[in-house]
């Protein structure tokens, strides 16, 4: 049993906190002191985001994230090493990589797969890589234990649901809204009315993000879904709280925690 298949196993009828940061913002030591501090105030998984020079899905909180990463040059062989020093004191919380496919297909899908799996990665999210691309990273992944989690939209039809379901593992995530991460244009109904189509088809856990943003929001989700995603809120908190990124952040994530 996979680490995030342990974990949504073990949480039982409660939902999962997945917060994300971006890898390297504002450097690869806090980065890694983010991690730890998020698992000890309730994080379930960790969602850690991959710099790269075209964050198409990201508005404009990530993107400046991504932007502070690059400007040190901050790599995906980084990412994989901080996840490796995560590891060495924690191996229960399970860690997922999103980010888009360049960076994986310049480094080799096997090459990557194998590194991942060694560094103690999870999962993996590509943004830009549909299904009808995504076969030969699949089954790098899969060969090395590494969960392939893959998007829903609000457009996705239920022909296209259904083959998502046949190929994902881990989790599914699901895009609340139409537009990039940050919108505040959350619908709960609307998210409520597609996860329950999306169930007659998908056995997995379903998470949802963009759009939620504080406690409240993290509530209703999670009154709905299995997981509750947050990123650009927790971007934000870092962004406003130089030099005490990992306590401010720590204080979120247990009031969303206690919110779910």
């Amino acid at each position: 049993m996979s680490r995030i298949t342990h974990t949504f196993a073990a949480l039982g009828e409660r939902k999962a906190l997945i917060p994300y940061i971006t890898v390297g913002d504002p450097n690869l030591e806090t980065t890694l002191a983010l991690m730890h501090s998020m698992a000890d105030n309730g994080a379930d998984i960790l969602e850690l985001g991959v710099p790269f020079s075209d964050p198409m899905a990201d508005g404009a909180v990530i993107q400046r994230a991504v932007e502070r990463a690059l400007a040190q040059n901050v790599s995906l062989r980084d990412v994989l090493d901080v996840v490796r020093r995560f590891r060495e004191t924690n191996q229960k919380t399970p860690v997922v990589l999103m980010g888009y496919l360049n960076p994986i297909h310049k480094m080799g899908y096997e090459t990557f797969a194998q590194a991942a799996a060694e560094a103690g990665v999870d999962g993996v999210l590509t943004v830009d890589s549909p299904i009808e691309t995504i076969d030969t990273l699949q089954a790098a992944l899969k060969s090395h234990g590494v969960d392939c989690i893959f998007l829903i939209a609000p457009t996705t039809t239920e022909s296209r649901v259904q083959a998502i379901a046949e190929r994902a593992s881990g989790f599914v995530y699901y895009v609340s809204l139409k537009g990039v991460t940050g919108s505040a244009q959350l619908d709960t109904a609307a998210v409520a009315e597609k996860i329950a189509m999306l169930r007659q088809y998908i056995s997995i856990p379903i998470g949802v993000g963009f759009g939620i943003s504080d406690a409240a929001s993290a509530a209703q989700i999670g009154a709905v879904a299995d997981a509750v995603i947050v990123g650009s809120r927790i971007v934000r908190e870092i962004e406003n709280n130089t030099g005490n990124e990992t306590a401010a952040v720590g204080a979120l994530i247990h009031e969303l925690k206690n919110a779910i």
